[in-house]
This record gives structure tokens, C-alpha cells and sequence, in this order.
């Protein structure tokens, strides 16, 4: 392959990577905020994005250095993408807003 093409699919690959991630966290929250068993929300899914991450790293972008790196790149842009696009969602209110106390 081609070494601009692999670290293009490099790119590819940690935008994807870091989607799934970022974009889990962001549902995670939303949900497990509303849940009644919201230790077992963040925990699993905690577990579950980081370990999908951490096999795609290893399987896709683990042999050679450049591809890691251009693969945390993407990672960090998928970030920036996940906070764009959630930004105009409605705020999840803190307990202090719904019990009417504020510190």
C-alpha cells in the first residue's frame, strides 16, 4: 500500500475511533443522567468504548509509528467533530437546577 493512502486510512481510522468514542461518552451521559442505575451506565460503557478503541488502535494502527500517530490525530479531530455537533443540544440540568439550590 501506498504510504500516503496508509496514513490517509490511518486518519480514517482514528476519526472513527475517536466517533465512537466520543460520541458514546456524549450519549452515555445523556442517559445514564436519566437512569436509575447510573454507576452501571458509565461503567460499562466506559469499559466497552475504551476497550473498542484500544483493539482498533492495536489491529489497525499498531505496526508502524506514523500510522499511530496520524491515527491519535484523527482521534483528536473526531473529538472536535463530536463537540461541534453536540453543542446545540439541550444542557442535561444538575441536580442544584432542579431542587431549586444553587452553592
Amino acid at each position: 500500500m501506498n504510504e500516503t493512502l496508509s496514513l490517509l486510512v490511518a486518519v480514517l481510522a482514528g476519526i472513527l475511533l475517536g466517533l465512537f468514542f466520543f460520541g458514546g461518552l456524549w450519549w452515555t451521559v445523556r442517559k445514564g443522567m436519566a437512569s436509575k442505575y447510573a454507576a452501571l451506565w458509565f461503567m460499562g460503557s466506559m469499559l466497552l468504548r475504551t476497550g473498542v478503541v484500544l483493539l482498533g488502535f492495536y489491529f489497525v494502527l499498531g505496526d508502524d509509528w506514523r500510522r499511530l500517530l496520524a491515527g491519535l490525530l484523527g482521534f483528536v479531530v473526531a473529538r472536535f467533530i463530536v463537540m461541534r455537533l453536540t453543542r446545540s443540544a439541550a444542557p442535561v440540568k444538575s441536580l442544584s437546577q432542579e431542587d431549586g439550590y444553587v452553592p
